[in-house]
Parts: C-alpha cells; structure tokens; sequence
C-alpha cells in the first residue's frame, strides 16, 4: 500500500492542482461574462424606460408611473424600477423594493449633478442587487429626473455554486477513473509478475523444485527468476546426493548419533521437511524482571528436552504457542524465527492465541481436565463445554497454521502431547496425504477412567486420524487399545498393534522417550567454576547432596518428597548437618487454583521442616524456586550425589535420565518412583512407592550408603541403556514407522 501511494500519489496531486487552475479560471471567466450581460441588459431596460418616463415626469401621471413600475413585480427573477423628481425624491417605485427609498443613495445626487449614468453593486435585505441608474433630460438637456432599474444578481452566484459542483464532480470521477488505470497497469506491469513468482516460490518452498519458472520477460525481475531457477536446481541435486550419501552412511553406523538421526531424515523423508507441533515453544522470549530487557530461555518441558535435540540434528519446523511476553518483537512478518540463538539450525513458528483461548483451551481443558484424567494422582478432572469449545477453535488454529508449512508432497507432522488430540483430523481433513504421527508423553488411563470424559468419542477420532499414535510404555498402549475397543465401534488388531475404524487403521506402539547421551559431556572449566559456586554459596563442602529437579506439579511428589527427607533425617540423626537436600522448582500453571495452592502447601514445608532441624546455618532443605536453563541444571546433576524422582505417575521423566547421562564419573545413586515409564528401563535405579514414605526414607538412606562400586555398577549399566536408547532413537524409530507406512 506504501509504495501504491508512492507511485500514484505525485500523479495526483498534479491533476488535481492543473483541474484547480483550470476551473478557477473558467469560474471567472464565466461570473465576468454573467455580470456583464447583467449589465447590458440593465442599461438596455433602463434606457427603454427613460422615453417613458420622460412623459410621466412632464404631464405628472403619477398613475401611469405606478403602473410601469409594478410591471417589473411580474418578471422571472427579482427585478425593479424606481422612478425619481429631479430633486431626487421617489415618485413610483416597484412594491417589492418599497423599503428602498429608505436606504442611503449618495449616488443620486451625483447622477442629478453630473448627468451622468452609473451602474453599482449594492447590498439589501441580504439580496445582492446590480442598480443602474439613468438621467432624465428634456430636449435643452435640463435635469427632469431619474429612473433606476434593478436586478437581483444571486441567480450569478447560484449558476458560479453549480459550476463549481459540476467541476468537482468531474474532478473526483477523473481522479477515481486515474486511480483505477494506475491500479489496472500497476497489476498488470508489477503485481502479476510478482505474484505469479510468489506463488512459484511457495512451491519451491513446499518441494516442487522441477517446475519452471513462470516470468519469460528479460526485465530485472526476469533475470532474479532465472537466478532463483538455477539454485533451485542446484539444490535439488544437492539434496539428491545428500540423501544417497546419508543412506549410505546409515548402513554403516550402529549407535545412535546426531549424525545417524540427520542421515536417516535424508534417506527417509528427502526432500520432505519435518513439522513438529507443540503447545510449549522450545525457546521463549521474556523480559527480565531485573534489567527490563528482553532475553531468551528454554521452558522447563520434557518436550522441549527431548524434540529439540532432533530438530537441531535434521532441521525442520516447529510449530508452537507463542506464550512470551515478547516474543512478537523476535518473528518476521511470517511469525517465524531461526533458533537456536546464533546457532540457527530449525525454524520456529510461533502461533499467537488471545486470553481467552490460552485460559479455556490450556489452562481449562488440557490442564484441569485431561492432565488429572491421565494421571492417576486422585485429583479431580473438571470438563467445561466452555473450555470444550475453546480447545476445539485452538486445534483448529493451529492446523490452520501447520497446512501452511506443509510440503506439496508426502509431509510428515509430529504432534506433540495432549493439547492436540483434534489436529490431526483437521489436518487430514484438508491434506489426505500428510502422514501424523501422535506421541502421548503423559499417561493414558483405563477405559473406565477414560469414559468420565464427556467428549471420548470426539477424542478418539480425533486421535485416530493419525496413521501412528505413540506411548512411552506397552501398558499405555494397552490402556489405548482398550479404550478404543470399549468406547468406538473400531476392529483392534492385536497382532499389529492397531486399530482399524472406517477403513483408517492407525498403529499404536510403544517409543521409549530419552534424552541425548552426550549433552552433558566432560565438565568444562567453566561447569567446575559454577559447582565450585554451588558448593561455597550453599555451603555443600563436605555434604552428602541429594537433588530434585521438576516442574511444580502435583504429580512429581514434592509433598511426599519433601516429608521422606524429613523422615530419613529423623530416624538417622548421624547425618544431621552431613545431608542437604536441593529442591531445583519451576513454577508452573500458576493461574490454577490448584497450582496456586501446592506452591503455598510447599513453601509452608520446607519452612517447618527447615525450622525443625535449626542447627546453625545449615538447612535440610534448600528449595530454590525459579525457572533453571538446563545450563544452570548441568552443574547441579554433576555434584548430586543422589537423584530424587518420585512421581506419584509420569509417563517417563526425563530428570532420571538427564541425570544418568550426566553422571560420566559413575558416582551417583538415582532413586526412582515405579509409577514412572523410565522405571520400566532403569531397572538398577533404588526403586520407590512415593506414597510409602517409611520406604522411601530408608531407600534415601540406601542411597547415602551405599558402596562406591555397587553405585559404579548400577550407573554404568543405566547409562548403557539411555546411551543405546537415546532420543535419536527414539525419533529415527517413529520416522522409521512412519515412512514405512508411507510405502505400505
């Protein structure tokens, strides 16, 4: 629009200025030729008269005088004769102009002086009036009187009003017709070339790099479309032999890499880019509280730990919820951005939701009624038709927002999580052939349990819209095969893992989710500095240190957590001032009461229990409650001597494997709930019931005394498990099923 106005504005400008010109000059023109008939035609009249009144004056016929003069009250437009004695006095006037023997006429005595006739412009009762004024002589050119003729000049200013509407309108109906040509030649000269350049773009981007360009000019925006064809072309055969070279390299390789992972995306998908969605963004823009600028950060999310890794191995596009409050200061004009930070290795688009949306479809429905259906933590689901509705408009804007990104041929989606059960529906409803992929990282309940939810059946199909939908364990999958068997009318094949409805059959497997093995690596100088101030500013020198590191939720069991300390320490006073416990908390869903609640319950804990053990300066208990990056968390694994993970239920937690990989020294004892999924992989973690506090306690104290070499053993065989199943794995298994169903 600016540079429409660039182009079109001078022209009109122009225009308007000459048509100005032009019509002032001919509204002068014409109010000179009107006055001057008006003139002409008053000394003619006033001329006819005088032979008249001549005689009238002579033989004083005073009614004949009256007579002439009234026969101007008859005439068209307001007209008038006045009929004066030579001394200037009135002797017949015209009624309508009866007053006007009342009104100052300093020129009569000049016209019976000088015998001269005169015409004026004059003022009265608001009438503009042309007088003209002619003496009467007799035949020794003796002053007999005077006759005065009047006109009303208003019908001049009426006809200069229309000509000055009609030159308007004319000028309007030629600026409008102007603007109209420049538009049509500015669409026909600029805009379709360069749309139809945008449009061959947009296929280039989504993967139909064969077809030619359409602009056959030589202009400059010809040539810029024959230098984009020919790195089109060269990157189709780029990619081409980056794919036979990553297929060869994926014969070769046997444990799980970045490169591995990055080589089977190159074999598999080509030139197909991967799209991830996600409710939680894997890096955030904020303003800091302290300095008022903003800043980047990693939300604390298994997701994030988990999918960000593969993304910065094969590239691709996320697409999540834009939920920092200055995230929109970072986007182009497509809501997208390079990330990581100076090291952009994938694209992040950020999907933008009002309040309203955020609070019924996030905070309402996924997180006061999905996440306590799954969870098996005796907390009550609450379904509102409200949330309901606005879980539904959310789905439907983000699959709005994917079909965008979507490649022209084969796309893969990855859908993250509860928040999008609908999407895939949504998605296939305009594009068939995208194969989904659905991974569930929480858990999924029984089909009693699952039935309370008012909308199951909406639910299901939705999610069997997928072509693969994943769990972290095989129960989780059972649960679903189940709960589908039970509430849909579906065919369950128990040989492939599936569930056939309508013809669609989707595949539901179990994908161990992990983390990345070498994230954390040999401790750097600067990691040693950090855990050196760890050490000094909470005085841990010579401590036994213990550490917990999650969101705050009520299903990790911080309560239960928090309470098996105090036990340990209570039944084993000998480790008063020798333990610490560190409570790394990420606030979270704070707008639910809930939440809000847990975090005051949790604060009063560690207070009391702090209180209880008063000794000097040391506490029992150090809960730091903030966001923590997982830079600031590597330094903290790497001095715990023990890790606490006591979900009441989680689907995996990825805390107990961060933790294992961090652990290069062998040196660490992880105490691990079994209602976890990592628990079904860590078998040589000390197990817990987080419920069962006295057990819990005496396994802190296992833990604490447990031998260096039995510590060495179990951690060397924890890590060979998240090193062999790591979450390159983990991804290339999902692709791997995917693509082969591409085939199928």
């Amino acid at each position: 629009m600016k540079r429409l106005l660039i182009f079109i504005l001078p022209i009109l400008i122009i225009v308007a200025i000459g048509f100005t010109v032009f019509g002032i000059m001919q509204i002068r023109f014409t109010e000179e030729k009107l006055m001057d008939d008006l003139r002409r035609k008053a000394k003619s009249v006033a001329e006819g008269v005088e032979f008249s009144a001549k005689a009238i004056i002579i033989n004083n016929d005073l009614r004949y005088a009256n007579r002439m003069v009234e026969s101007f009250q008859r005439r068209e437009r307001l007209q008038g004769c006045v009929i004066y004695d030579k001394e200037g006095k009135v002797l017949a006037i015209t009624e309508r102009f009866s007053d006007w023997e009342h009104t100052e006429k300093p020129y009569i005595q000049d016209v019976l002086t000088n015998k001269i006739s005169r015409g004026a412009m004059k003022i009265f009762k608001d009438y503009s009036l042309y007088t003209y004024i002619i003496p009467v002589t007799d035949d020794e050119n003796n002053i007999l009187g005077i006759v005065e003729v009047i006109y009303d000049t208003s019908y001049v200013f009426t006809t200069m009003a229309d000509l000055w509407k009609r030159l308007s309108i004319i000028l309007i109906s030629l600026l409008v017709l102007i603007v109209l040509i420049m538009l049509l030649i500015q669409r026909q000269i600029f805009i379709l070339p360069v749309i139809r350049l945008t449009e061959w773009f947009q296929h280039f981007q989504q993967g139909e790099t064969e077809n030619a360009h359409p602009i056959k000019g030589k202009d400059e925006l010809g040539k810029l479309a024959s230098e984009v064809e020919q790195v089109a072309l060269n990157l189709r055969i780029a990619r081409k032999v980056v794919t036979e070279k990553a297929a060869e390299r994926l014969q070769k390789e046997e444990l799980w890499t970045e490169a591995k992972l990055r080589d089977l995306i190159h074999a598999r998908l080509g030139e197909n880019a991967l799209i991830v969605v996600s409710n939680r963004e894997p890096y955030m823009h904020v303003i800091d509280d302290i300095t008022g600028q903003p800043k980047c950060i990693r939300p604390a999310s298994g997701v994030v730990t988990a999918i960000d890794p593969i993304l910065r191995a094969c590239g691709g596009t996320w697409v999540a919820h834009g939920s920092g409050n200055a995230d929109s200061k970072f986007v182009n004009s497509k809501d997208k951005l390079g990330v990581p930070p100076g090291d952009n290795r994938y694209i992040l688009k950020r999907v933008w939701l009002t309040k309203e949306e955020e609070e019924g479809y996030y905070y309402g429905f996924a997180n006061e009624g999905l996440w306590p259906l799954c969870h098996i933590t005796h907390t009550r689901p609450m379904f509102r038709e409200s949330d309901w509705q606005m879980y539904k408009k959310v789905n439907q804007k983000f699959a709005d927002s994917v079909l965008t990104e979507l490649p022209s041929r084969n796309p893969f989606v990855f859908i993250q999580d509860y928040h999008f059960m609908l999407l895939a529906g949504m998605v296939k409803e305009k594009r068939p052939d995208a194969k989904i992929a659905l991974f569930w990282h929480i858990p999924w309940p029984n089909p009693e349990v699952f039935s309370t939810c008012p909308y199951q059946k909406q639910i299901l199909e939705g999610m069997l819209a997928c072509d693969l939908i994943g769990f972290h364990v095989q129960s989780h999958c059972n649960n679903f095969l189940e709960t589908a068997n039970k509430l849909l009318e579906s065919r369950i094949d128990t040989e492939k893992f599936s569930v056939v409805r309508s013809g669609k059959e989707t595949l539901v497997k179990a994908f161990p989710i992990s983390v990345d093995c070498d994230i954390t690596g040999n401790i750097t100088k600067v990691e040693s500095e950090q855990i050196d101030k760890i050490r000094g500013e909470f005085e841990l020198e010579g401590k036994i240190v213990a550490l917990g590191v999650d969101r705050i939720d009520y299903t990790k069991g911080l309560i239960e957590r928090m309470l098996a300390v105090d036990r340990f320490i209570e039944k084993n006073p000998q480790y008063k001032n020798k333990f610490v416990f560190i409570q790394l908390a990420a606030p979270s869903r704070t707008h639910i009461k809930h939440y809000h609640d847990l975090m005051n319950e949790i604060d009063e804990l560690v207070e009391k229990k702090n209180w209880k053990y008063s000794q000097g300066r040391w506490r029992p208990i150090v809960y730091l409650k903030r966001h923590f990056s997982p830079e600031e968390i590597k330094p903290f694994y790497a001095l715990a001597d023990i890790c606490i993970v006591s979900s009441l239920h989680d689907g995996m937690n990825l805390v107990a494997k961060e933790y294992v990989a961090s652990k290069n020294s062998l040196n660490g004892v992880l105490i691990l709930s079994r209602f976890t999924g990592a628990a079904r992989e860590l078998i040589d973690a000390v197990q817990i019931n987080p419920y069962a506090i006295e057990e819990f306690s005496d396994a802190i104290k296992l833990a604490v005394e447990m031998p260096a070499e039995e510590k060495k053993k179990r951690m060397k065989s924890m890590r060979k498990i998240v090193s062999e199943n790591n979450v390159y794995r983990w991804a290339g298994n999902i692709i791997t099923e995917l693509t082969a169903l591409e085939k199928a």
